[in-house]
């Protein structure tokens, strides 16, 4: 499986959000396919609830990794 790194580290809310939507968007069908997963890195907080809770509800798995410095939230598709 690819990962597609989108690191967004320096960005605040909602900037976090629709960038990683269009991401999200942009490779949706290796993602719904389960080819490639969407790995956000951030360091703003905020982007760990609202990032997950709208993916949630698109419909996709999502898991939250704290890291040193920041956060790693992988999107893939809903098993």
């Amino acid at each position: 499986m690819n990962n597609i790194i989108l690191d967004i580290r320096g960005q605040i809310c909602p900037a976090c959000l629709l960038i990683s939507l269009k991401e999200l968007n942009n490779n949706r069908e290796s993602i719904k396919k389960g080819e490639a997963s969407l790995v956000v890195l951030t360091d703003h907080r905020d982007a760990t609830r609202t990032i997950p809770n709208a993916v949630t509800a698109m419909g996709y798995s999502v898991n939250v990794e704290k890291k040193d410095g920041y956060y790693e939230i992988t999107i893939k598709k809903e098993r």
